[in-house]
Protein backbone atom coordinates (compact mmCIF):
# COMPACT_ATOMS: atom_id res chain seq x y z
CA UNK A 1 0.00 0.00 0.00
CA UNK A 2 3.11 2.47 0.52
CA UNK A 3 4.46 1.87 -2.70
CA UNK A 4 1.39 2.48 -4.27
CA UNK A 5 0.59 5.55 -2.46
CA UNK A 6 4.39 6.95 -3.34
CA UNK A 7 3.52 5.89 -6.74
CA UNK A 8 -0.11 7.48 -7.48
CA UNK A 9 0.35 11.14 -8.78
CA UNK A 10 -2.86 13.25 -7.95
CA UNK A 11 -3.94 14.99 -10.67
CA UNK A 12 -4.59 18.56 -11.75
CA UNK A 13 -7.36 20.88 -10.83
CA UNK A 14 -7.55 21.10 -14.64
CA UNK A 15 -6.84 17.90 -15.28
CA UNK A 16 -9.84 16.76 -13.12
CA UNK A 17 -11.92 19.37 -14.86
CA UNK A 18 -11.34 17.90 -18.23
CA UNK A 19 -12.75 14.37 -16.71
CA UNK A 20 -15.79 15.44 -15.44
CA UNK A 21 -18.64 13.69 -16.99
CA UNK A 22 -20.36 16.88 -18.33
CA UNK A 23 -16.61 17.63 -19.93
CA UNK A 24 -14.64 14.54 -20.67
CA UNK A 25 -12.28 16.09 -23.01
CA UNK A 26 -10.49 14.25 -25.23
CA UNK A 27 -8.25 15.70 -28.28
CA UNK A 28 -8.85 14.46 -31.75
CA UNK A 29 -6.06 14.88 -34.39
CA UNK A 30 -5.68 13.66 -37.80
CA UNK A 31 -3.06 13.42 -39.97
CA UNK A 32 -3.01 12.65 -43.60
CA UNK A 33 -0.02 11.15 -45.15
CA UNK A 34 1.17 10.67 -48.74
CA UNK A 35 2.74 7.21 -48.35
CA UNK A 36 1.28 3.54 -47.47
CA UNK A 37 0.94 3.22 -43.17
CA UNK A 38 3.62 1.06 -42.38
CA UNK A 39 1.61 -0.55 -39.04
CA UNK A 40 4.71 -2.47 -37.92
CA UNK A 41 7.42 0.63 -38.63
CA UNK A 42 4.55 2.82 -36.55
CA UNK A 43 4.23 0.21 -34.00
CA UNK A 44 7.85 0.49 -33.13
CA UNK A 45 8.13 3.97 -33.12
CA UNK A 46 5.52 4.49 -30.87
CA UNK A 47 7.80 2.13 -28.83
CA UNK A 48 10.78 3.37 -28.79
CA UNK A 49 9.77 7.43 -29.13
CA UNK A 50 10.20 9.64 -25.83
CA UNK A 51 6.04 9.42 -25.56
CA UNK A 52 6.66 5.87 -23.68
CA UNK A 53 9.14 8.18 -21.62
CA UNK A 54 6.54 10.21 -20.17
CA UNK A 55 4.86 9.49 -16.88
CA UNK A 56 1.45 10.50 -18.20
CA UNK A 57 1.07 8.32 -21.52
CA UNK A 58 2.25 5.45 -19.31
CA UNK A 59 0.15 5.45 -16.20
CA UNK A 60 -3.74 4.73 -15.46
CA UNK A 61 -6.44 7.67 -14.23
CA UNK A 62 -7.83 5.56 -10.68
CA UNK A 63 -9.86 6.83 -8.07
CA UNK A 64 -9.39 6.23 -4.85
CA UNK A 65 -11.82 5.65 -1.92
CA UNK A 66 -12.68 9.44 -1.85
CA UNK A 67 -13.63 9.50 -5.35
CA UNK A 68 -10.23 11.26 -6.46
CA UNK A 69 -8.38 10.74 -9.16
CA UNK A 70 -4.71 9.80 -9.39
CA UNK A 71 -1.87 8.78 -11.75
CA UNK A 72 -0.59 5.38 -11.63
CA UNK A 73 2.19 3.64 -13.61
CA UNK A 74 1.65 0.99 -15.46
CA UNK A 75 2.77 -1.35 -18.40
CA UNK A 76 1.93 0.01 -21.88
CA UNK A 77 0.45 -2.44 -24.18
CA UNK A 78 1.42 -0.47 -27.58
CA UNK A 79 -0.56 -3.55 -29.17
CA UNK A 80 -3.97 -2.20 -27.44
CA UNK A 81 -3.62 1.47 -28.17
CA UNK A 82 -2.57 1.09 -32.03
CA UNK A 83 -5.64 0.49 -33.20
CA UNK A 84 -5.66 -0.64 -37.02
CA UNK A 85 -8.55 -0.40 -39.80
CA UNK A 86 -7.92 -1.71 -42.93
CA UNK A 87 -11.45 -1.34 -44.46
CA UNK A 88 -12.42 2.10 -46.05
CA UNK A 89 -14.73 4.35 -43.95
CA UNK A 90 -16.72 4.81 -46.34
CA UNK A 91 -17.64 1.22 -47.36
CA UNK A 92 -16.29 1.82 -50.79
CA UNK A 93 -18.65 4.58 -51.85
CA UNK A 94 -16.63 6.61 -54.43
CA UNK A 95 -18.81 9.95 -53.62
CA UNK A 96 -17.20 10.30 -50.34
CA UNK A 97 -13.74 11.80 -50.28
CA UNK A 98 -10.98 11.05 -47.88
CA UNK A 99 -11.27 14.02 -45.89
CA UNK A 100 -15.30 13.72 -45.32
CA UNK A 101 -15.10 9.74 -44.75
CA UNK A 102 -12.17 10.83 -41.82
CA UNK A 103 -14.16 13.91 -40.65
CA UNK A 104 -17.20 11.96 -39.96
CA UNK A 105 -15.48 8.77 -38.26
CA UNK A 106 -14.06 11.46 -35.92
CA UNK A 107 -17.05 13.11 -35.21
CA UNK A 108 -18.77 9.65 -34.45
CA UNK A 109 -15.63 8.56 -32.56
CA UNK A 110 -15.83 12.21 -29.88
CA UNK A 111 -19.50 11.06 -29.44
CA UNK A 112 -19.79 7.47 -29.34
CA UNK A 113 -16.62 5.99 -28.04
CA UNK A 114 -14.93 7.80 -24.49
CA UNK A 115 -11.29 6.58 -24.15
CA UNK A 116 -10.96 3.82 -21.64
CA UNK A 117 -9.98 4.00 -18.35
CA UNK A 118 -8.07 0.13 -18.54
CA UNK A 119 -5.64 1.65 -20.09
CA UNK A 120 -3.77 4.63 -20.49
CA UNK A 121 -5.51 7.91 -22.00
CA UNK A 122 -4.50 7.56 -25.34
CA UNK A 123 -5.06 6.13 -29.12
CA UNK A 124 -3.57 6.14 -32.81
CA UNK A 125 -6.08 4.67 -34.70
CA UNK A 126 -4.80 3.43 -38.57
CA UNK A 127 -6.76 4.04 -41.20
CA UNK A 128 -4.72 2.32 -43.33
CA UNK A 129 -7.37 3.03 -46.73
CA UNK A 130 -7.21 6.73 -46.21
CA UNK A 131 -3.35 6.76 -45.35
CA UNK A 132 -4.36 8.91 -41.90
CA UNK A 133 -3.50 8.50 -38.54
CA UNK A 134 -5.73 9.88 -35.72
CA UNK A 135 -4.37 10.39 -32.42
CA UNK A 136 -6.60 10.75 -29.84
CA UNK A 137 -5.28 12.15 -26.19
CA UNK A 138 -7.24 13.13 -23.86
CA UNK A 139 -7.11 16.28 -22.23
CA UNK A 140 -6.01 15.73 -18.60
CA UNK A 141 -2.66 14.70 -20.04
CA UNK A 142 -1.90 17.98 -21.37
CA UNK A 143 -2.93 21.20 -23.22
CA UNK A 144 -2.16 21.71 -26.81
CA UNK A 145 1.45 23.10 -26.23
CA UNK A 146 2.55 20.30 -24.84
CA UNK A 147 0.92 17.54 -27.07
CA UNK A 148 2.31 19.20 -29.87
CA UNK A 149 5.83 19.84 -28.49
CA UNK A 150 5.89 16.15 -27.72
CA UNK A 151 4.11 15.55 -31.38
CA UNK A 152 6.90 17.40 -33.34
CA UNK A 153 9.84 15.37 -31.46
CA UNK A 154 8.39 11.94 -32.33
CA UNK A 155 8.91 13.35 -36.17
CA UNK A 156 12.23 13.55 -38.02
CA UNK A 157 12.59 15.80 -41.39
CA UNK A 158 12.40 13.25 -44.77
CA UNK A 159 15.52 15.08 -45.88
CA UNK A 160 17.91 14.43 -42.88
CA UNK A 161 15.90 11.57 -40.79
CA UNK A 162 18.57 13.19 -37.74
CA UNK A 163 16.95 16.00 -37.61
CA UNK A 164 13.75 17.38 -35.78
CA UNK A 165 11.47 18.98 -38.11
CA UNK A 166 10.64 22.49 -36.91
CA UNK A 167 7.18 25.06 -37.77
CA UNK A 168 8.67 28.48 -39.19
CA UNK A 169 8.64 30.71 -36.43
CA UNK A 170 6.36 28.10 -34.19
CA UNK A 171 8.75 25.66 -33.04
CA UNK A 172 11.43 28.17 -31.54
CA UNK A 173 10.96 28.72 -27.95
CA UNK A 174 12.33 32.08 -27.38
CA UNK A 175 11.38 34.20 -24.52
CA UNK A 176 8.72 36.97 -24.90
CA UNK A 177 10.38 40.39 -25.01
CA UNK A 178 9.79 42.76 -22.33
CA UNK A 179 6.90 45.53 -22.80
CA UNK A 180 7.76 48.97 -21.96
CA UNK A 181 4.64 50.73 -20.55
CA UNK A 182 3.64 54.67 -20.62
CA UNK A 183 1.89 55.70 -18.03
CA UNK A 184 -0.92 56.24 -20.21
CA UNK A 185 -0.68 52.09 -21.32
CA UNK A 186 -0.68 51.33 -17.57
CA UNK A 187 -3.80 52.71 -16.83
CA UNK A 188 -5.30 51.13 -19.62
CA UNK A 189 -4.01 47.78 -18.34
CA UNK A 190 -5.54 48.08 -15.26
CA UNK A 191 -8.98 49.19 -16.75
CA UNK A 192 -9.28 46.82 -19.08
CA UNK A 193 -8.40 43.87 -16.91
CA UNK A 194 -10.43 45.12 -13.87
CA UNK A 195 -12.88 45.36 -16.41
CA UNK A 196 -12.62 41.90 -18.09
CA UNK A 197 -11.84 40.11 -15.06
CA UNK A 198 -14.94 41.42 -13.66
CA UNK A 199 -17.20 40.17 -16.88
CA UNK A 200 -15.52 36.80 -16.73
CA UNK A 201 -16.48 36.44 -13.11
CA UNK A 202 -20.35 37.27 -13.94
CA UNK A 203 -20.61 35.44 -17.11
CA UNK A 204 -19.14 32.55 -14.90
CA UNK A 205 -21.93 33.37 -12.56
CA UNK A 206 -25.40 34.69 -14.04
CA UNK A 207 -24.84 36.55 -17.34
CA UNK A 208 -26.04 34.01 -20.42
CA UNK A 209 -26.06 34.30 -24.12
CA UNK A 210 -29.64 34.95 -25.93
CA UNK A 211 -30.30 31.55 -27.75
CA UNK A 212 -29.42 31.45 -31.00
CA UNK A 213 -28.91 28.41 -33.95
CA UNK A 214 -25.57 27.77 -32.38
CA UNK A 215 -26.40 27.89 -28.75
CA UNK A 216 -26.30 24.55 -26.87
CA UNK A 217 -28.14 22.88 -24.34
CA UNK A 218 -28.87 19.85 -21.56
CA UNK A 219 -27.07 17.12 -22.97
CA UNK A 220 -25.01 18.63 -25.42
CA UNK A 221 -22.02 16.97 -24.99
CA UNK A 222 -23.99 13.89 -26.28
CA UNK A 223 -25.81 15.51 -29.42
CA UNK A 224 -24.55 14.14 -32.85
CA UNK A 225 -21.55 16.10 -34.91
CA UNK A 226 -21.02 16.44 -38.15
CA UNK A 227 -17.03 18.25 -38.60
CA UNK A 228 -16.23 20.28 -41.83
CA UNK A 229 -12.83 21.68 -43.14
CA UNK A 230 -12.53 25.13 -44.28
CA UNK A 231 -9.33 26.29 -46.13
CA UNK A 232 -7.84 29.68 -46.27
CA UNK A 233 -4.68 30.74 -48.15
CA UNK A 234 -1.96 32.51 -46.07
CA UNK A 235 -1.23 35.15 -49.29
CA UNK A 236 -4.70 35.65 -48.94
CA UNK A 237 -4.90 36.46 -45.36
CA UNK A 238 -2.06 38.69 -45.73
CA UNK A 239 -3.32 40.80 -48.70
CA UNK A 240 -6.58 41.36 -46.17
CA UNK A 241 -4.36 41.72 -43.21
CA UNK A 242 -2.43 44.42 -45.32
CA UNK A 243 -5.70 46.75 -45.75
CA UNK A 244 -6.70 46.94 -42.35
CA UNK A 245 -3.61 49.04 -40.16
CA UNK A 246 -1.58 46.94 -38.13
CA UNK A 247 -3.54 44.14 -38.33
CA UNK A 248 -2.28 40.15 -37.80
CA UNK A 249 -3.26 36.89 -38.95
CA UNK A 250 -5.13 36.30 -35.95
CA UNK A 251 -7.32 39.59 -36.40
CA UNK A 252 -7.99 38.50 -39.76
CA UNK A 253 -9.10 34.54 -38.96
CA UNK A 254 -11.37 36.15 -36.13
CA UNK A 255 -12.94 38.29 -38.48
CA UNK A 256 -13.59 35.34 -40.89
CA UNK A 257 -15.12 33.65 -37.27
CA UNK A 258 -17.28 36.15 -37.26
CA UNK A 259 -18.54 37.05 -40.42
CA UNK A 260 -18.72 33.51 -41.39
CA UNK A 261 -21.13 33.18 -37.71
CA UNK A 262 -23.20 36.03 -39.25
CA UNK A 263 -23.78 34.24 -42.54
CA UNK A 264 -24.69 31.31 -40.91
CA UNK A 265 -26.92 32.86 -38.54
CA UNK A 266 -29.02 34.57 -41.20
CA UNK A 267 -29.64 31.19 -42.95
CA UNK A 268 -30.42 28.98 -39.70
CA UNK A 269 -32.32 32.05 -37.50
CA UNK A 270 -36.24 32.09 -38.26
CA UNK A 271 -37.42 34.81 -40.07
CA UNK A 272 -39.96 36.95 -39.63
CA UNK A 273 -39.61 40.65 -37.87
CA UNK A 274 -41.06 39.06 -34.78
CA UNK A 275 -37.82 36.56 -34.93
CA UNK A 276 -35.58 38.46 -36.27
CA UNK A 277 -32.00 38.57 -34.14
CA UNK A 278 -31.48 41.98 -33.14
CA UNK A 279 -28.16 43.67 -34.79
CA UNK A 280 -24.74 43.19 -32.88
CA UNK A 281 -26.10 40.71 -30.89
CA UNK A 282 -23.70 38.76 -28.87
CA UNK A 283 -22.37 35.48 -28.95
CA UNK A 284 -19.80 34.61 -26.45
CA UNK A 285 -16.20 32.45 -26.96
CA UNK A 286 -13.88 31.05 -25.18
CA UNK A 287 -9.82 31.32 -26.22
CA UNK A 288 -6.96 29.38 -24.49
CA UNK A 289 -3.96 31.23 -23.85
CA UNK A 290 -0.67 29.57 -23.09
CA UNK A 291 0.72 31.24 -19.78
CA UNK A 292 4.43 29.51 -19.96
CA UNK A 293 6.98 32.06 -19.92
CA UNK A 294 8.26 31.20 -23.41
CA UNK A 295 5.87 31.24 -26.31
CA UNK A 296 5.72 28.87 -29.42
CA UNK A 297 6.31 25.26 -28.88
CA UNK A 298 8.82 23.94 -26.07
CA UNK A 299 11.76 22.27 -25.63
CA UNK A 300 10.81 18.63 -24.19
CA UNK A 301 14.10 18.44 -22.46
CA UNK A 302 12.44 21.25 -20.32
CA UNK A 303 8.63 20.27 -20.02
CA UNK A 304 10.22 16.78 -18.77
CA UNK A 305 11.99 18.80 -15.81
CA UNK A 306 9.80 19.81 -13.19
CA UNK A 307 11.96 22.39 -12.05
CA UNK A 308 12.10 24.31 -15.67
CA UNK A 309 9.56 27.42 -15.80
CA UNK A 310 8.21 25.51 -18.90
CA UNK A 311 6.14 22.86 -17.38
CA UNK A 312 4.37 19.71 -19.04
CA UNK A 313 0.87 19.95 -18.19
CA UNK A 314 -2.55 21.90 -18.53
CA UNK A 315 -0.37 25.67 -18.28
CA UNK A 316 -3.42 27.66 -20.05
CA UNK A 317 -5.35 30.80 -19.31
CA UNK A 318 -9.01 31.68 -20.76
CA UNK A 319 -10.09 34.82 -21.72
CA UNK A 320 -13.63 35.93 -23.38
CA UNK A 321 -13.45 36.92 -27.35
CA UNK A 322 -17.29 38.41 -27.90
CA UNK A 323 -18.40 37.92 -31.36
CA UNK A 324 -21.16 40.15 -32.55
CA UNK A 325 -23.87 39.17 -35.17
CA UNK A 326 -24.36 41.59 -37.98
CA UNK A 327 -26.74 40.94 -41.43
CA UNK A 328 -26.36 39.95 -44.36
CA UNK A 329 -24.42 42.10 -46.90
CA UNK A 330 -21.81 43.95 -44.17
CA UNK A 331 -18.56 44.75 -45.77
CA UNK A 332 -16.35 41.57 -44.19
CA UNK A 333 -13.00 43.85 -43.91
CA UNK A 334 -15.58 45.78 -40.61
CA UNK A 335 -15.52 42.10 -39.42
CA UNK A 336 -11.68 42.16 -39.31
CA UNK A 337 -11.53 45.64 -38.43
CA UNK A 338 -13.69 44.92 -35.67
CA UNK A 339 -11.92 41.97 -34.44
CA UNK A 340 -8.74 43.93 -34.09
CA UNK A 341 -10.57 46.41 -32.07
CA UNK A 342 -11.14 43.81 -29.68
CA UNK A 343 -8.19 41.65 -29.71
CA UNK A 344 -6.18 44.61 -29.53
CA UNK A 345 -7.96 45.58 -26.30
CA UNK A 346 -7.47 41.88 -24.90
CA UNK A 347 -3.78 42.20 -25.38
CA UNK A 348 -3.56 45.08 -22.91
CA UNK A 349 -5.33 43.10 -20.21
CA UNK A 350 -4.46 40.54 -17.84
CA UNK A 351 -7.87 38.72 -18.52
CA UNK A 352 -6.00 35.52 -19.50
CA UNK A 353 -3.58 34.39 -16.43
CA UNK A 354 -5.96 36.65 -13.61
CA UNK A 355 -9.30 34.22 -13.56
CA UNK A 356 -6.68 30.84 -13.16
CA UNK A 357 -5.21 32.81 -10.40
CA UNK A 358 -8.18 33.41 -9.00
CA UNK A 359 -9.09 29.46 -8.93
CA UNK A 360 -12.10 30.38 -10.91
Amino acid sequence: MEETAERDQPLTPAGRLFLQPGMDQVINCAIAVDSPLDVDAIKAEVRSSIMLKHPRFCSLMVRDSCGREHWRKTQVDVDRHVIVRHHPLSDGDPSISDEDAVNDFIADLSVSSPLPTDKPLWEIHLLTAHKTLVFRVHHALGDGISLMSMLLSCCRRADDPAQRPTIGGVGSASAAPRRRWSVLTLVKVVWFSLLYVLEFVLRVLWLKDKTTAVSGGDGVELWPRRLASARFRLDDMKIVKRVVADATINDVLFGIISCGLSRYLDIRSPKGKDHALPEGLRMTGVAMVNLRSQAGLQDMSKLMNSNSGSQWGNKFGMLLLPVYYHRGGSDPIQFVKRAKAMIDKKKLSLEAPSPTKLGI
